[in-house]
């Protein structure tokens, strides 16, 4: 375990998808990163796009940006339902602004595009909404991880190996 552990939020409403969540989850945990599941404060139980339940640890109200060290934000449609709660949003932006990780993969740049953090970052994403990061004022780019400073993302699962390590070694320079 690290001598200074940190900790992750990972975002989940329903319809998230299933690895975007998981695999991050435990890849963070044998890193000896500690993980958050994070709710909209809704329900304590969400679903994925293919059924499988989450029981998140807590929700958006009782948590704040401060305490953590980065945030996780997977797809599905997940984020286009997230990005209804002002408080969700404000969240990732102090995360952001701070200089904490914001790790967003396939629909998750819903959610950087309504926090606005956008403007003038290499950024990549799931194809189905590149001209909405180009819209809010991304560099888009086709590849399996685009690193920009404290913003990674990733496009989908089949990048969520270089994902997630991108994710541990910007934690790991904290």
């Amino acid at each position: 375990m690290a001598k200074n552990p940190k900790t992750v939020a990972v975002l989940v409403e329903d319809l998230y998808q299933v690895l975007e969540v998981w695999y991050p989850v435990l890849r963070l945990k044998e890193a000896g990163i500690r993980t958050v599941t994070i709710g909209s404060g809704t329900k304590e139980t969400y679903g994925s796009r293919e059924g499988y339940p989450c029981k998140v640890e807590t929700s958006i109200d009782k948590v704040n940006a401060r305490d953590f060290d980065g945030v996780v934000i997977p797809g599905g449609y997940a984020p286009d339902i997230l990005r209804r709660y002002p408080k969700i949003v404000e969240f990732v932006r102090q995360l952001h602004d701070e200089g904490k990780a914001v790790a967003s993969i396939c629909h998750g740049g819903w959610l950087l595009v309504s926090a606005g953090i956008l403007k003038d970052r290499k950024a990549t994403s799931f194809f189905a909404i590149k001209d909405d990061l180009i819209a809010a004022g991304a560099e888009y780019v086709d590849a399996e991880v685009a690193v920009d400073g404290n913003l990674i993302t990733s496009r989908k699962p089949d990048d969520l190996p270089r994902f997630t390590e991108e994710l541990i070694k910007f934690l790991n320079q904290l």
